[in-house]
């Protein structure tokens, strides 16, 4: 069974084709600057083999049919990974916000689609994209089963003292503001990934999921449940990002407002794109800021602190909810390839039983790579994600 993932943005389309036999990447490509003058595609195929090889296109890519088809073309056919369309069995869509109403994997409909268009308001800047692809998939593909997997749908467990705001309830009733959390994909994938491995089952596992990259969040799971986690109704709230402010002072806003004549607009823009790592130092990419710290640079050494610490209280709130935990598990690209930042992150715990061998740490983890000693009372993993296998695994069982 071949199964396609899209993750479509607004100016971009990455997806991958998987034998779900074996689980192996057939291909893999991005389509990006979609609309520009100029566009490109970069396609990869058997991507982790030794026979890989990659296709590059520069073009004008008019719009979300135009990239698709492109991509198919490349997909199907003489020299591609299949002869013809007709043997991809599934799509499957990742889709960033679900709402509430969205909260498991479901088979795309006009109603999926009317319900994706009534939440664009949660999810401004990816639920368009999002039914853009779903409208070129159905499209090219009208036969093929298509699924849609909510990165919000792992988190819909969380009870409602978790998930409600304290505001004014109308505001839940009337717009359903609530905390929703995002990666849900990866940190599902990730959590179940790591009781396989330790031999615990999932319903029986409670682990606190530690998702660094560009954005940042955690989650905590309870016998297989997500109970809390740290994004909110949007992915600005919680940790320490690349570009976004995570946690602030809600009255910023107005206080802005007065002082500096800044729209709302003006500080959302601030909080998602010009704070951060960003914000504090100048620069986002880890790469720089540990460079810029071996020179000196003390906002460098700043931000590596201030996100550091959220990581680390979050952590300890996190142990506090769930009482017992069996593991702690990083990922993302952060989270599986930047030993201080884990480093950093867990300093202080060890009076919580948690205990780190450094030289394990110290090595990146391609694999599943476990950086806590023997006699540390809660295990302490790194564990690469891989959301696009996660969505395929899903939109085979369900198509199944």
């Amino acid at each position: 069974m071949k199964v396609l993932v899209i993750n479509s943005g607004s100016s971009s389309i990455k997806y991958q084709l998987l034998d779900m036999n074996n689980e192996s990447v057939l291909c893999t490509g991005l389509v990006e600057r979609i609309g520009e003058e100029v566009g490109r595609l970069t396609h990869r195929i058997a991507p982790d083999t030794e026979d890989a090889k990659k296709i590059k296109l520069e073009q004008p890519i008019s719009d979300h049919e135009v990239g698709m088809t492109l991509a198919i073309d490349l997909i199907c056919g003489e020299n591609g990974v299949v002869k013809d369309k007709s043997e991809i069995a599934a799509i499957g869509h990742r889709i960033v916000h679900g709402g509430e109403k969205l909260h498991e994997p479901t088979l795309v409909d006009d109603a999926v689609v009317e319900e994706l268009e009534k939440i664009i308001p949660l999810a401004p800047l990816h639920n368009p994209g999002h039914l853009a692809g779903i409208r070129v998939a159905r499209h090219l593909f009208a036969d093929v089963p298509q699924v849609v997997v909510m990165d919000t749908a792992y988190h819909q467990t969380l009870p409602p003292k978790a998930y409600m705001y304290a505001l004014p309830y109308e505001l839940y009733d009337e717009m359903r503001i609530r905390r929703y959390g995002f990666h849900g994909t990866s940190h599902g994938f990730i959590a179940k990934e790591a009781a396989r491995i330790i031999g615990k089952s999932f319903e029986e596992f409670n682990c606190i999921t530690v998702h660094l990259g560009n954005g940042c969040s955690m989650t905590a799971t309870k016998e297989g449940k997500a109970i809390d986690t740290s994004m909110g109704i949007t992915p600005l709230e919680g940790l320490v990002m690349g570009t976004r402010s995570g946690d602030v002072d809600p009255a910023l806003h107005a206080l802005l407002a007065r002082t500096r004549n800044m729209t709302s607009e003006d500080v959302d823009r601030m909080l998602n794109k010009e704070s951060g790592l960003k914000g504090l130092c100048g620069m986002n990419d880890m790469r720089d800021i540990h460079a810029a710290i071996e020179m000196g640079d003390e906002k460098a050494k700043l931000a590596l602190d201030v996100q550091t610490y959220r990581n680390r209280k979050y952590i300890g709130s996190y142990m506090a909810v769930l009482g017992h935990v069996d593991a702690i598990i990083f990922t993302a690209g952060i989270g599986e390839n930047d030993y201080i930042v884990r480093r950093e992150s867990l300093k202080g715990l060890e009076c919580f039983g948690v205990k780190i061998d450094q030289m394990n740490n110290a090595q990146r983890a391609a694999e599943p790579l476990k950086i806590s000693t023997e006699d540390s009372s809660i295990e302490v993993w790194v564990i690469p994600t891989n959301e696009e296998l996660a969505i395929a695994r899903e939109t085979k069982n369900f198509v199944n």
